[in-house]
């Protein structure tokens, strides 16, 4: 099998397929393009997801809050706080741990939130430090974000720009050989993306202006979230792939990689359906937070993508484009 997310037909096929939600209080189970459990409990909804952090080495205690929170934030819930698991193997030094939890903290503090607690332990199950984590959150029923929503005509907004945390995580674990290649300032702006990884501001706003739906670009990048989206609206979508901004330090390092920047892990980016895109676009640039209209829902299920050769059939998510970035730096 690829590394990385195991498909989306494995998953609904050989996994959902397995499970059954029995109780009463369950009120959303897994599903493709579902970033989180909704729970019934009394006056509020509780809102569970969970996460792994395991293509990144550094600061992975500060990403791995921040993605797990981010899930959260699609539904237009607050958080809470997260559980922390840490799986390590022997050659790992203490401080790497500490280092991992006072990453964590910092995220934490960041977002106003806590560490709930979780697992610490040492085994030669893992070849490097992996860390889960669950993330808590709680929403009204009536404050509750939901793809069940959206319509036709619907634009397709996305905050940020495609495949940051991917640009941010090669830059930084991977800088002692992009140095080697590309200019200083481009690495060390690439670097500076991990301080846009969360969507927890876009997620509250765009819960406020009224939107039908919120998904979290992560593996798979943009292009992937958009599939997931368009799964979980039960609807198909129109993209223009040259309304999607990328950032020059993305285009940089992954022409250096050979990878596809809309195919790269894209946290901090949040696809938005909305029923009017240019005002929530507007209300978020208004709260410095970059954005742009970049397709339409439509009513049939195709997933297109309008290129400057015509439409092109957007596929459901592969392996991640970080992991060949890592892959073609061990062969080289």
């Amino acid at each position: 099998m690829n590394t990385g997310k195991v498909s989306n037909e494995f998953l609904k096929n050989r996994i959902f397929s397995k499970l059954q939600i029995k109780r009463k209080d369950v009120l959303l189970g897994p599903g493709i393009g579902r970033d989180c459990s909704v729970l019934e409990f009394g006056d509020e909804l509780c809102i569970i997801s969970s996460d792994p952090i395991t293509g990144a080495v550094s600061r992975i205690g500060y990403i791995g809050v921040h993605i797990c929170c981010n899930d959260i934030a699609t539904t237009g819930a607050e958080v809470i706080g997260v559980t922390l698991t840490i799986l390590a193997p022997p050659s790992t030094a203490m401080s790497e741990i500490e280092q991992a939890v006072i990453d964590a903290e910092y995220a934490a503090r960041e977002l106003g939130i806590d560490i709930l607690g979780g697992h610490t332990e040492i085994t030669d199950s893992v070849t490097k430090m992996v860390i889960c984590l669950t993330a808590v959150g709680k929403v009204s029923r009536q404050n509750l974000v939901s793809f069940t929503n959206a319509k036709a005509g619907d634009d397709i907004v996305i905050t940020k720009k495609a495949g940051m945390e991917g640009t941010a995580i090669l830059a930084h674990d991977r800088e002692d050989l992009l140095k080697r290649y590309l200019p200083e300032d481009i690495i060390k702006n690439a670097q500076s993306y991990m301080g846009n990884i969360s969507v927890l501001k876009e997620g509250r706003i765009a819960s406020d202006f009224g939107v039908h739906g919120m998904h979290d670009a992560t593996e798979g990048g943009i292009l992937g979230a958009i599939w997931e989206t368009s799964e979980a609206m039960g609807k198909g979508v129109e993209i223009q792939i040259a309304k999607i901004p990328v950032a020059p330090e993305t285009k940089a390092i992954c022409s250096f990689f050979n990878i596809d920047p809309l195919k790269l892990i894209s946290s901090g980016c949040m696809v938005i359906v909305s029923p009017n895109g240019p005002a929530l676009v507007e209300a978020l640039n208004d709260n410095g937070i970059e954005a742009a209209v970049i397709g339409k829902v439509i009513d049939v299920k195709d997933k297109w993508l309008i290129t400057e050769k015509g439409r092109v059939e957007i596929m459901p998510p592969e392996a991640d484009h970080l992991y060949k970035a890592l892959q073609y730096e061990k062969n080289t």
